[in-house]
């Protein structure tokens, strides 16, 4: 039996629910194949709608990167609208760019909607490191406004060091329509809501086979579910035989996490006065905030092909004390690593695999707001608005470079030329 892992959030969960095992057949309208965040979200969506759902997890719920991640809603995909525009066109970009912000916006409205008890707080800081990111970060705030993100502030060298209590900013970026969460509780909230609406989730039930046609049939080890429609949400936790067309076209990677023991309230409002959300602006970046406790919880770096290091704290403790020198004595009580799943073009894969079987996945680090927009575009989608699944859909997919043998080492290179530019700030 898979637990959640032995994370901070783990030790704090609301009151769970032991979902069954599938061991009879099921016959739905969609069958869900993964209950994080894309699963969660569809099956939402797709039950609100009068749809009946069946949600298909191999382990908990939340338990892969909807339940492990660093709880910040950071507005936006990996790729800026920028980089939008230049590499698919104006009117592509005009339609992903409306989009951009309604991830965050689905997260308010689900907490609100069903009362889930998962810390949001509001606010998020971009922290430049040179005046180079800052300047990015000026562009940034006016590509967000043109695209109806008016609640941006930049901040000088001063007004961040009010924010944050590090010497290493020369600026940066609050966006209050960003904030953070308790991950694995607002994973946990939506499977509630999901269940009051008559949806079914099964836990230690992993698809293990599937035969598309009408309906499809999915397999589990004790179980089957027959559905007209079939969504495949396992993203970095989909095992790779399961259907090769979806899983070659992404690379499972890991980034690790430590939570601090419990900081006075002195201490910890010294670090983040006003209890926002922060990240920098480096290609492997750093990004942290304080928990409802007031512990700090600080994750960074990236190991490509998700293989688990040997030390995590070895790994993330230099980085808090070159941030935070201050902490130099503080205990780590918690660290954990978890898979994100990355594409080519850092953009999200939507489609379809058969006229009645769909896949998304690949958020490249931008999954918690993504792929809650993600459900709510799937549902519209199976009620015959394909407009905005298939903007998504209609980018380009391509394989990681590679294979399977080459392509975490290949990846690696390539992030080795993107460190040394954050180093020396070019």
């Amino acid at each position: 039996m898979q637990k959640h892992v032995n994370s901070y959030y783990a030790a704090t969960r609301n009151e769970i629910i032991d979902f069954p095992v599938l061991e009879e057949l099921v016959e739905c309208d969609v069958c869900v194949i993964g209950a994080g965040y894309t699963g969660l979200s569809s099956a939402l969506f797709l039950s609100e709608a009068g749809y009946s759902v069946t949600v298909l997890e191999a382990a908990k719920v939340g338990y892969g990167a909807s339940g492990r991640n660093g709880g910040q809603l950071v507005n936006s995909y990996s790729r800026d609208v920028d980089v939008i525009e230049q590499r698919y066109g104006e009117k592509t970009a005009q339609v992903l760019g409306s989009m951009i912000f309604e991830g965050a916006d689905i997260i308010r409205s689900r907490i609100k909607q069903y009362d889930i008890q998962c810390d949001y707080k509001p606010g998020g800081i971009f922290a430049a490191l040179n005046k180079k990111q800052l300047k990015g970060l000026a562009e940034q705030k006016s590509g967000w406004e043109r695209y109806g993100n008016h609640n941006l502030r930049m901040l000088d060298a001063q007004e961040i060091a009010k924010e944050v209590g590090s010497r290493n900013y020369v600026g940066g970026l609050l966006d209050m329509q960003g904030g953070h969460v308790h991950p694995l509780n607002l994973a946990l909230g939506e499977a509630a809501a999901i269940l009051s609406l008559g949806g079914k989730i099964f836990e230690q039930s992993a698809a293990v086979e599937i035969t598309y046609g009408e309906p499809i049939v999915v397999r589990t080890a004790k179980g089957v579910v027959r559905a007209k429609y079939l969504l495949i949400a396992g993203n970095a936790y989909l095992p790779q035989d399961l259907d090769a067309r979806v899983t070659r076209k992404s690379m499972p990677c890991g980034s690790q996490i430590v939570v601090t023991e419990p900081l006075s309230e002195k201490v910890a409002r010294s670090l983040i006065s006003n209890d926002y959300c922060v990240e920098d602006c480096n290609y492997l970046l750093d990004y942290y905030r304080l928990t409802a406790d007031n512990r700090l919880l600080y994750g960074g770096g990236v190991v490509y092909g998700a293989r688990e290091p040997d030390d995590i704290e070895q790994l993330i403790r230099p980085k808090i004390l070159k941030t935070f020198p201050q902490l130099k004595d503080v205990k780590i009580d918690y660290r954990w690593t978890g898979n994100f799943l990355l594409t080519m073009s850092r953009m999200p894969q939507f489609g379809r695999i058969e006229k009645n079987a769909y896949y998304m996945q690949g958020y490249s680090g931008h999954g918690v707001t993504c792929s809650h927009l993600a459900g709510k575009l799937i549902a519209e989608m199976i009620r015959g608005d394909a407009e905005r699944f298939d903007a998504f859909a209609s980018l380009p997919h391509m394989p990681m470079f590679g294979g399977r043998t080459f392509q975490a080492p290949l990846t690696a290179m390539g992030a080795v030329y993107y460190a040394m530019r954050d180093r020396f700030g070019i």
